[in-house]
């Protein structure tokens, strides 16, 4: 199982946190869209900056 992680609104104004999970997960601008694996990281980072992105679970890697 993977996950379809897709940016939705930009880092101005983000705290140095958030800005680092986004990078740690491949987001480098809005409506960009990275396919990442499914596991407790993953869904960590993507728990921290959940105001920003939207998620989808896809099947495959």
């Amino acid at each position: 199982m993977a996950l379809k992680i897709t940016q939705t609104r930009g880092r101005v104004g983000l705290n140095p946190t958030q800005r680092a999970n986004l990078e740690a997960l491949g987001l480098k601008r809005p409506h960009h869209t990275v396919v990442q694996p499914d596991n407790g990281a993953t869904r960590g980072m993507i728990q921290k900056v959940r105001h920003l992105v939207a998620v989808e679970e896809v099947a495959g890697e």
